[in-house]
């Protein structure tokens, strides 16, 4: 801790947040828990534990077995301590069954006293949380290999909400099953229960159905320069067999995680009709898309085409033993319904008066289904906009409004709203963050969230079956992106949706994420450090600082937990290095490197290194310029839409124009730009086309613009851009730079042929004018 006063404060604040019900509980300061359990009773006395001891459980019940060897196998991973199981006999640690088991029950208690440990539940969920306690009670620190002392305790345990969930978009970028198998590990050891498998979309068509074949051969692969292992040159893709995703959902099953498979209807439909064209509405055969975005290909709403979705259907049930299916409904287009005579027909017919009443019936004809299969689908909250069917339950992503409405209207809900539960935004607005969306959630804000909107009436709040964190892979194409999106704000996703809310308590949260950090780097899990980094400023200003015999560099992170220790010697940071405590002044031409430090004097994060020469100073990364204000979709995008590594450019492309802030345009005399030439691979429909700005170039590949002051500012460097079919996908431009401003703002615009490619600038450098 920063200081015993703090840590007290700390540890009191968090114990007194923890209610079952009315009463407020103190527990034990080496509680290391993620998710906070319900209510924790601390008693007197500890129970060590170490290597050799047992775990017993009743003989013959293979869900308490399952509990126990799961256990065992995380303290050996997190801790170094091996466990021995045992059947039906006396053990240090036991594993009972109690109470009758009723569905959906996943409460639990355990019982530390100093003789033993003791983990009781009705259900199989209720055994296996206790287990993941109980693993994360023996990890709570970094002493890998010792004995743990495990304080005297009674935890009585049981989530907040039923749904506890992360979904994963597997269409855009596919991912090996032992990636997705990492990830159920760690769901399930942070007490998530739903994983949600988007399986189909625009860009592939991701699951084997024997009786369309050519949904897989043809609808699985599309047209890529970088095509991922395993796929024929020229192509990207892939699909999962219906054995592979079987064995996938009994290793969920095993740590308690149900997947809802996700076939999105009626719109992303454009793989499906690539490969029976049959089953769309104009009759086309499009390729499979390779742009992001929204397509228009739906599916057709005539009887073919139903009978095709339902035989779909009844595979995807065979596999997924979810009682409850997600069917999408998200962004259909209604042009292609709204070109179709027979469609039309089809309306008059049905008497709907538009394409969202449609929808609305089309869904509910995939309900009716459901329904008489034991089934009930779940769909994106656009599902409402025609009127929503009486089967269905709501997912809500654009904000809280589907969830509030649904449920008002009596229907189930789950809340993941974008921007904070979309995990593919990014965690901070440093430039060695991987391809996402720009809006930054950090760990504190998705922690801040709650998932039970104060708009729905009370007596509707039964409803709100829980929360789920979304992680659309447009722009994450790697397991170790993923795990980078995903960790550590899964811990956050967890807290909200397991533990009271009158438990939330940040500062406390972040003393428990400490040894939760530790337990993903000993399972390999790549967690972001983003929360925990630090960032440089440079007080006063780059033009003062250009001159000055001393700068003044502020240091800061996100979380405010530990310690920053600094150097600028040049060496690593450590515990021993000097502790920040104000803005350090420090000579011209210095490095100074910087990390947060654990009480334990472990680093919290990867050293980041500030460079306060001249040169460095005078240059910024994409990730530090300001995209222009306008309309638009800000992105931070790959060179390539498939590329594993490389460059990122923070743009918005709807408008290729950055602001480099307050450059001393007295001090400087040229600018150098590294710029990245990428694909416009978006599908946007009218209105956001209407938006993207092309502006005049006077060069016949395009230009780059830089101006002084604002976008339509006077002209104080240009460079004409090469023809991309003989240049290089990166490229370096250089030009004097005019201007007599002490400082301005530049405004940085890149002016391709009206239809041309995307460029995003990677660095702009501006060098000092000649001293002569």
């Amino acid at each position: 801790m920063r200081n015993p006063r703090a840590a007290a404060s700390m540890v009191a604040a968090c114990m007194a947040a923890m209610l079952l019900s009315t009463a407020a509980v103190a527990a034990p300061p080496q509680l290391s828990l993620v998710p906070m359990p319900a209510k924790v009773q601390p008693a007197t006395g500890t129970f060590r534990v170490g290597t050799g001891m047992t775990i017993a459980m009743p003989k013959g019940d293979p869900g308490a077995r399952n509990a126990a060897r799961r256990a065992a196998e995380i303290v050996a991973q997190t801790r170094g301590i091996t466990l021995d199981l045992a059947e039906g006999k006396a053990g240090a640690i036991r594993f009972v069954r109690s109470g009758k088991a009723k569905p959906g029950d996943e409460r639990y208690q355990l019982v530390v006293t100093p003789g033993g440990i003791r983990i009781t539940a009705a259900t199989d969920a209720g055994l296996f949380y206790g287990a993941m306690t109980l693993a994360q009670l023996l990890s709570p620190d970094a002493r890998f290999g010792e004995s743990v002392p495990v304080p005297a305790m009674t935890i009585d345990d049981a989530p907040r909400f039923a749904w506890r969930g992360v979904m994963l978009d597997v269409a855009r970028h596919i991912q090996p099953i032992a990636s997705i198998e990492r990830i159920i590990d760690q769901m399930a050891q942070h007490k998530l229960n739903r994983l949600q498998l988007h399986l189909t979309d625009d860009q592939g068509w991701r699951i084997e159905i024997k009786r369309y074949p050519a949904l897989t051969r043809i609808g699985a692969w599309r047209a890529s320069e970088t095509p991922n292992p395993g796929a024929p040159a020229g192509r990207y893709g892939g699909f999962y067999t219906q054995p592979e995703l079987r064995a996938l959902v009994a290793y969920a099953a095993a740590r308690a995680v149900t997947i809802v498979p996700e076939i999105d209807l009626p719109g992303h439909a454009q793989a499906a009709i690539a490969a029976y064209p049959e089953i769309g509405v104009l009759g086309d055969r499009p390729p499979v898309s390779g742009d992001w975005g929204i397509n228009p290909y739906l599916f057709n709403v005539d009887d073919r085409s139903l009978t095709f979705v339902k035989n779909v259907l009844d595979e995807v049930m065979a596999i997924f033993p979810s009682p409850i299916l997600h069917i999408g409904g998200d962004e259909a287009l209604k042009e292609q319904w709204q070109a179709s005579p027979p469609v039309q027909a089809k309306m008059r017919l049905l008497g709907v008066t538009d394409e969202a009443q449609l929808q609305s019936w089309f869904m509910e004809q995939l309900g009716r289904y459901l329904a008489s299969h034991g089934r009930r689908l779940i769909g994106w909250d656009e599902i409402l906009e025609g009127g929503l069917p009486a089967s269905a339950s709501v997912m809500s992503w654009r904000g809280e409004a589907g969830a509030v409405e649904a449920a008002n209207l009596g229907h189930d809900v789950v809340l993941s709203p974008g921007p904070v539960l979309y995990f593919d935004n990014l965690q901070s607005g440093r430039g060695d963050e991987p391809p996402g969306r720009l809006k930054v959630q950090t760990l504190a804000d998705v922690y801040a969230y709650d998932p039970m909107p104060a708009a729905i009436a009370p007596a509707k709040a039964h409803h709100v079956l829980g929360a789920q964190a979304n992680l659309w892979a447009e722009y994450m194409v790697t397991p170790a992106q993923r795990e980078h999106a995903l960790f550590p704000r899964m811990a956050a996703l967890a807290e909200m949706s397991w533990s009271p809310k009158a438990a939330r308590d940040w500062p406390a949260f972040l003393a428990r994420l400490d040894p939760q950090l530790e337990r993903y780097r000993r399972q390999g899990i790549a967690a972001a450090d983003s929360a925990f980094a630090v960032d440089f400023a440079v007080t006063g200003g780059v033009a003062a600082a250009l001159h000055a015999n001393t700068l003044a560099v502020a240091l800061s992170r996100q979380a405010d937990y530990g310690a920053i220790h600094y150097t600028v010697d040049g060496s690593a940071p450590t515990a021993a290095s000097p502790t920040y405590a104000t803005q350090l002044a420090v000579s011209p031409g210095t490095i100074v490197r910087a990390t947060s430090i654990a009480p334990d004097g472990r680093a919290l994060a990867a050293p980041r290194s500030f460079d306060t020469r001249p040169a460095a100073l005078l240059t910024r990364s994409s990730a530090a310029l300001t995209p222009c204000p306008g309309p638009g979709i800000q992105l931070r995008l790959p060179l390539s839409p498939d590329a594993t590594a490389g460059p990122a450019y923070s743009m918005n492309i709807f408008d290729m124009c950055w602001i480099y802030p307050a450059a001393p345009l007295g001090e400087v005399g040229g600018v150098t730009v590294t710029i990245g030439r990428l694909p416009r691979n978006f599908a946007l429909r009218q209105p956001q086309r209407d938006s993207v700005v092309w502006r005049y170039t006077p060069s016949h590949y395009g230009t780059l613009l830089v101006r002084a002051g604002k976008a339509d500012g006077p002209v104080v460097a240009s460079m004409p851009l090469p023809d991309p079919a003989g240049a290089p996908s990166r490229l370096t431009l250089s030009a004097p730079l005019a201007g007599n401003a002490a400082t301005a703002d530049l405004y940085l615009t890149i002016a391709p042929p009206v239809g041309g490619p995307l460029y995003g600038i990677d660095t702009v450098q501006l060098t000092m004018k000649d001293p002569r």
